[in-house]
């Protein structure tokens, strides 16, 4: 596993170099707007850089920001593009969108717009969820996102195997300066200025559609006749079984280079 740390405050060349000197190899710092007090600087993201550190991109407003759904999302993943493309993000790294509060199930379906309308916006990135287990496995299961970073708040002991980066420890101060720390697989969306990104493999639009016709469609016909005499507990839940196939349709859809219904 991968050593590394995230933290508000920005970093200077000695501290990266001391960091990277003490075997940590990436750091996550925040996209924000230029002047802000947490943001990462062109010249921060260089002298990291200088230092042999890849950075992780977060982006958060606040705390619970994601609860405000898809109108949020948009507007938030527009800010999220303009912040990467100034600090020279290359495309194709991960933005992670931060859900940084103890989000129950019945916020779930918020998030997950808001999710979706940032993942829509930050044309040529990809999307990176942070948040609890629960969170980061729900946002998984319905197919938002591969990169996840899951804290180790709010987990209640749990960890998901799927994840990319686990925040294990927070609020510790080394080299003077606050930090959480993490570690990674090493396949989490960071970044180098210039670094080349390989497009991921594209799945065949035949195969694509196919599974949709075939099973996605089907299953989402299936819960709609369902629906006929159920009760409004059950209508509420076949109508987020719908969502999901749905998600899961466009997520393929995406993967394949077909247009999104």
């Amino acid at each position: 596993m991968a050593k590394g740390f995230d933290c508000a405050a920005p970093l200077n060349a000695a501290t990266a170099k001391l960091f990277a000197s003490q075997g940590f190899t990436f750091v996550g710092r925040y996209l924000a707007e230029a002047g802000s007090w947490k943001g990462l600087s062109p010249s921060e993201a260089q002298l990291i850089m200088e230092a042999g550190l890849y950075i992780v991109s977060f982006f958060e407003r606040y705390a619970n920001r994601v609860r405000e759904g898809a109108a949020a999302g948009t507007a938030d993943g527009r800010l999220a593009l303009q912040y990467a493309r100034e600090v020279g993000q290359p495309p194709g790294s991960a933005i992670y969108a931060a859900v940084d509060y103890d989000a129950p199930p019945s916020d779930f379906p918020a998030i997950a717009a808001y999710l979706e309308a940032f993942d829509a916006a930050i044309v040529g990135y990809e999307l990176g969820v942070y948040g609890s287990y629960r969170v980061v496995k729900a946002m998984h299961e319905r197919g938002l996102a591969s990169k996840l970073m899951q804290t180790y708040a709010w987990s209640r002991g749990l960890k998901y195997d799927p994840i990319s980066i686990y925040q294990y420890k927070n609020d510790v101060i080394v080299n003077g300066i606050g930090i959480d720390y993490n570690e990674s697989n090493g396949d989490a969306g960071g970044w180098k200025k210039g670094m080349a990104i390989l497009p991921k493999p594209v799945l065949d639009p035949g195969v694509a559609q196919t599974v949709i016709n075939t099973w996605i469609k089907k299953s989402w016909a299936e819960a709609e006749a369902a629906k006929q005499g159920a009760t409004a507990d059950k209508i509420l839940a076949l109508t987020e079984q719908q969502k999901y196939y749905n998600q899961l349709a466009n997520a393929l859809r995406d993967a394949s280079g077909l247009p999104r219904e």
